[in-house]
């Protein structure tokens, strides 16, 4: 009785009356008889139990706090170089008269949309979301926008060099201005509607462990999980595998032609365009892969299997860090890849570094008369 007295006076700091000690006896049998009824279970199996309340994934967080500010950082500073580069090259000396630099031009402001919302992601990593509800929206908004819009134009300009080069006849007939303006207006529509769930869903909260944090939440937990499947198998089969198959029947289609004509002329514009493609498939086939696989990870195990597990969410940080370098790398391709850049480039740089103009102003020649012998490059 004395040693229930003290493990009472401990769990509750205060037994000041008989009744009060009475009443706690009573609490004391239907303690006794619960471990009674429970004799066999471990302590050790509880704790197991228990544990799933642990899934926090504190080490991936501290991971991600460490590694993932820096990099987006220097992506962001990089994209906008890059990026900015190419459009005050098209500004510059281009025109958009052309489909290609219509399409060039949507492609270039796609990736800075995506860029800008990297800064954003930075800070929230490092501490808490910080920017209010309507900025949580607009940024998760812009991340999806910039992705989607990205693949899109970069499919369109495909298909419009398969257009070029195998229905020469017909595309001299319908590629006008008019046509890119009406195909770009239709891209960034489809990327908006593909992203309205992230305005719907996105909202600010306060997590006791982790701050204020900015996540789609709203409705019970059965339904989140329904729109992430929807966004999961909705960015891998009509924004990744659909595009890529796309992509492959046109520059196996291409490849026939210019194979079966010698049509030389056009080998460096398809270079290009090829290698950039290839650039962007190589950064975010990884990542796509991972999406897939947390789809089906929620699709399959139930909440008390695997659910904790880690392993998917350092691949995401990993893969998706790659997928956003290509903000970083497409504009070298259209600066130092393509000859009309490589032109602009150079008379940019003879502008304003003196010292290199006489060497520059050399090669821009010659880069000039290539130019002039292949009038129908668009690069």
């Amino acid at each position: 009785m004395y040693m229930y007295q003290m493990a009472n006076t401990e769990l509750h700091g205060h037994c000041e009356e008989t009744a009060g000690q009475i009443a706690a006896m009573s609490e004391l049998e239907e303690f006794m008889t619960f471990f009674g009824q429970y004799d066999n279970t471990t302590d050790g199996n509880y704790v197991v139990s228990e544990t799933v309340r642990l899934c926090s994934k504190r080490d991936v967080n501290e991971f991600g706090a460490r590694f993932i500010p820096i990099f987006y950082y220097t992506n962001f500073i990089l994209s906008y170089i890059g990026n900015g580069l190419v459009l005050f090259i098209i500004y510059k000396y281009e025109k958009l008269n052309t489909v290609t630099n219509v399409f060039l031009l949507n492609l270039v402001l796609s990736n800075i949309l995506f860029a800008s919302s990297l800064p954003f992601l930075a800070i929230y990593h490092q501490s808490e979301w910080i920017f209010g509800l309507v900025l949580c929206k607009i940024v998760s908004s812009a991340y999806f926008i910039g992705f989607y819009s990205s693949i899109l134009f970069l499919t369109l300009m495909t298909f419009d060099r398969y257009l070029v080069v195998v229905h020469a006849v017909a595309a001299a007939k319908s590629r006008r201005r008019s046509y890119a303006i009406i195909a770009s207006v239709v891209v960034w529509c489809i990327s908006i509607l593909a992203s309205v769930k992230e305005l719907i869903l996105q909202n600010v909260w306060t997590s006791p462990s982790s701050g204020i944090m900015c996540e789609e939440l709203g409705y019970p937990e059965e339904t989140m999980d329904r729109w992430r499947l929807v966004t999961y198998y909705q960015q891998f089969l009509l924004f990744f595998l659909l595009p890529l198959f796309m992509v492959m029947y046109c520059y196996i289609s291409i490849t026939v032609r210019i194979l079966s004509t010698r049509m030389k002329e056009k080998c460096r514009s398809i270079k290009l365009i090829f290698v950039i493609i290839f650039t962007f498939f190589a950064c975010w086939t990884p990542y796509n892969i991972v999406i897939l696989l947390q789809a089906i990870q929620i699709s399959s195990t139930s909440e008390d299997e695997d659910s904790c597990s880690s392993s998917l969410d350092y691949a995401l940080y990993v893969t998706r860090n790659i997928a956003y370098l290509y903000c970083c790398i497409s504009p070298v391709f259209y600066t130092f890849v393509g000859k009309k850049f490589q032109s602009h480039f150079r008379r940019l740089v003879a502008k304003n570094i003196p010292c290199l103009k006489r060497h520059i102003s050399i090669s821009s020649q010659s880069t000039k008369t290539t130019s002039q012998r292949t009038p129908h490059s668009d690069y």
